[in-house]
């Protein structure tokens, strides 16, 4: 008799990274791996059983970008869009090939990366989307107040983010209200929510709470819509220094998109076994 062939699923290498602890999975898949479904994304996501992370992000080959991204959240959701991973995978491109400077696809479409200088990576995470269709909001209404109490602002980013500006935000229920308002019906998709507190007019402190995710110390696209949306409503510039838990991130709302720039960690390299993926 022929032995039993083994059916359990080949192990695959992944990489821990972050983004001012903003955590995130990466899979490498321009040479092939995975497919990934909702249980496995929920399984590696799990910080006690799993890896844990914010977001996992894939890496897969791309005729017109060095390489085409992909997002999921910590809930087994797909995500549109996930600045701190973009910078962190556009580092580790940097550090692959060489380049200074090159393009990535997401769902946005095209991202333009570049190596900042000093160990920084700089996204163009495109332009921000306010039109309520496009966020997109549940019905026609004014973006810049929204008829929900704390006259919160609605932005895009390639996922909706909803921002509140409060004295203090150090003192916000982050939990409590992030929970809440990440299924306030104005959002058929759900919401990211920041708390802003405005510090000067290029500063501004940020509290997060991420679509899928939960209380974050750091997100991307969540700085870029809260930095739109201060300069939006006037108490900004269009270039700030966003200060989130994990430090600080460089917010420049250009012409051409908004341009965010940041340190990046990859934290080590590791392989999957083959009895966690069965």
């Amino acid at each position: 008799m022929r032995p039993m062939e083994n059916s359990a699923p080949a192990p695959f290498t992944f990489m821990k990274m972050h983004g001012l602890g903003n955590d995130f999975v990466v899979i490498d898949r321009r040479q092939g791996g995975p497919e990934l479904t909702t249980a496995l994304v929920r399984a590696i996501g799990d910080r006690h059983t799993g890896v844990g992370f914010d977001q996992l992000a894939t890496i897969d080959p791309d005729e017109e970008a060095l390489a085409r991204l992909t997002f999921w959240n910590s809930d087994g959701s797909l995500s549109g869009a996930c600045g701190n991973a973009t910078r962190c995978i556009a580092r580790h491109l940097i550090n692959e090939t060489g380049l200074k400077s090159f393009n990535l696809r997401t769902e946005r479409g095209f991202l333009a990366c570049e190596d900042a200088g000093d160990g920084l990576t700089r996204v163009n995470m495109g332009a921000p989307l306010t039109e309520w269709q496009d966020i997109p909001l549940s019905h026609a209404m004014e973006t810049l107040h929204l008829d929900i109490p704390g006259d919160p602002v609605a932005t895009g980013m390639g996922n909706p983010h909803l921002t509140f500006f409060v004295d203090d935000a150090e003192t916000v229920d982050l939990a409590g209200l992030g929970a809440k308002f990440e299924h306030h019906p104005f959002y058929p998709q759900r919401t990211n929510v920041e708390f802003v507190q405005v510090l000067g007019p290029n500063a501004i402190r940020l509290k997060i709470w991420e679509r899928g995710a939960g209380i974050t110390l750091a997100s991307g696209t969540c700085s870029c819509a809260a930095a739109v949306a201060a300069a939006r409503r006037g108490l900004t510039e269009r270039r700030v220094t966003v200060y989130v838990d994990g430090g600080q991130i460089g917010i420049d709302w250009r012409d051409d998109g908004v341009w965010m720039t940041a340190p990046t960690a990859h934290v080590f390299t590791a392989t999957f076994t083959p009895d966690f993926l069965s």
